[in-house]
């Protein structure tokens, strides 16, 4: 055996022990122990659906495979969560939540919710995104607005929850820079209140919401055409909904510095189901965390599962995240501005 091969074996035998050395450090960590999920939504709203789906198969990918429990603390967007995971969240990798993308482009958008959060949206650690999200405007069947055009010409009851939350937030920005005429009834908890409001008669549509959620929560409305798909909001185009003619916000938008001011508000949505882990976790647990999750967007087990639930998995990895909030907090003041002008009611 020459010099060149002995070293060569004994590289891989050094990386091999230090590789095995990774995955008991990793599996002292998790084995037997529980990692808590904290959704900030309702139970049966589209991000409790996603969480579920999640916790199901992402304890395989984990060394040890630990419990997961799932928790919820809605609120506020999901502010009361992330100020949860800022505060008092344990920083040793088993508490995960799974917040708004409201949330965290609230402190740069919207000062009330700024003056609410403790934390800063840059300092969380990203696990990663199960969706790049495309969001939708819909009327039930019994309004007469039927598609954005007819939203831009008469009054529209619109459902909404609280400033920072997307069912809220887009309305408004739709109103104040696209034209359209919704009038928002804010004040429900979140989507299920919503869609429930919209079959007694008490709103007439629902903006903001993802089309993965729409269609999970109200399949028999896709199925049976009782509701009006009148708007995707999306960095780009979603491809199933173009060919159901519905058009996309950017045919709205002729002016490029009103599209650099809605891009900031809806580049938001690459982080559509973000799952993140306080300041301060460690690093080597946060790399678990994100290897564990990008294994489990590929597991085919849980893909065949989430197309059971009717969930569209896009994922994207938590350094893709972290690297859309860091440039969204780099963005030119003026721009910064303007999109806040255009969420206020």
């Amino acid at each position: 055996m020459n010099r060149s091969y002995r070293l060569l074996i004994a590289a891989l035998g050094v990386a091999s022990a230090s590789a095995c050395a990774e995955l008991a450090r990793a599996e002292s960590v998790y084995a037997g122990k529980t990692i808590t999920l904290i959704v900030g939504g309702n139970p049966g709203g589209g991000y409790d659906l996603y969480a579920r789906a999640l916790s199901r198969h992402y304890a395989r990918h984990i060394p040890g495979e630990p419990n997961i429990v799932i928790q919820h603390m809605p609120g506020a967007g999901s502010v009361n969560l992330a100020n949860h995971m800022h505060a008092r969240a344990a920083k040793d990798g088993l508490t995960i939540g799974m917040i708004f993308p409201g949330a965290i482009v609230g402190p740069l958008l919207d000062e009330r919710i700024r003056a609410r959060a403790a934390y800063q949206p840059r300092e969380f650690e990203f696990v990663g995104t199960a969706n790049v999200s495309t969001r939708v405007c819909a009327t039930f069947h019994t309004s007469k607005t039927r598609t954005f055009d007819d939203a831009l010409k008469r009054e529209t009851v619109i459902g909404g929850d609280a400033p920072g939350g997307s069912l809220f937030d887009y309305a408004n920005f739709l109103r104040n820079e696209v034209g359209a005429r919704f009038k928002v009834s804010r004040g429900y908890k979140g989507s299920v209140d919503i869609l429930l409001a919209m079959e007694r008669g008490e709103v007439e549509g629902i903006c903001g919401l993802d089309w993965s959620s729409l269609r999970t929560q109200k399949p028999h409305w896709v199925r049976d055409k009782l509701m009006h798909v009148i708007l995707q909001v999306a960095p780009d185009e979603h491809k199933g909904l173009a060919e159901m003619g519905v058009p996309p916000l950017w045919k709205y938008v002729k002016d490029n510095d009103k599209r650099d001011v809605l891009a900031l508000i809806v580049d938001q949505q690459i982080f559509g189901r973000p799952f993140l882990v306080p300041s301060g976790t460690p690093k080597d647990r946060v790399a678990i965390l994100r290897k564990a999750f990008d294994a489990t967007m590929r597991d085919k087990a849980f893909l065949a599962d989430a197309e059971k639930m009717g969930l569209e998995i896009e994922p994207a990895g938590g350094a893709r995240v972290q690297e859309a909030v860091v440039r969204m907090y780099e963005s030119p003041a003026s721009v910064v501005k303007r999109a806040r002008d255009a969420l206020l009611p």
